[in-house]
């Protein structure tokens, strides 16, 4: 059983890899998909919690974009004897505009909130928690490529 934590700017990827790579697999927890939800943070963890319980490995598809975003869910996962993986989405933040503005309908996010989350985005570390961590990057012929985290580099490759 797992849960795995999704670190990058919106429009990196996050959801299309979801899909490509664990939609069959892992329950997906996100707070796009209930933008007017109150207490976000509680029914996630709500979420999160009962589907760990239940023995279900879980996807959470958010920016948590620093350590103070991932540490709950990094120690709620623990508590409930679940390996913590950390994916972090490589980007550019002109590629994301790009791409964000090809959404349509509540799928765009507001510029500005890619510009507040670039500011307050800091790779991860093994120290917080993490069991594993991998380095995602969109392919040049599609997909995504997957490497293992090197935290002994700026780039994390």
């Amino acid at each position: 059983m797992e849960l795995i934590l999704f670190i990058g700017l919106q429009a990196s990827g996050k959801s299309r890899f979801f899909r490509e790579r664990f939609a069959d697999t892992h329950v997906l927890v996100s707070k796009d998909l209930w933008p007017h939800a109150r207490r976000k943070e509680a029914r996630q963890r709500r979420l999160v919690t009962e589907a760990l319980m239940a023995g279900r490995s879980v996807v959470v598809d958010n920016t948590h974009p620093d350590c103070e975003q991932r540490s709950p869910l990094i120690t709620l996962g623990h508590e409930l004897g679940a390996r913590v993986t950390g994916f972090y989405f490589e980007s550019r933040l002109e590629d994301c505009l790009a791409r964000n503005a090809r959404r349509e309908g509540r799928a765009r996010v507001p510029e500005v909130a890619l510009y507040a989350t670039v500011k307050r985005l800091a790779r991860p570390r093994r120290e917080e928690g993490f069991d594993s961590l991998y380095h995602v990057r969109w392919a040049t012929e599609g997909g995504f490529i997957v490497e293992d985290w090197k935290e002994d580099t700026d780039d994390g490759r």
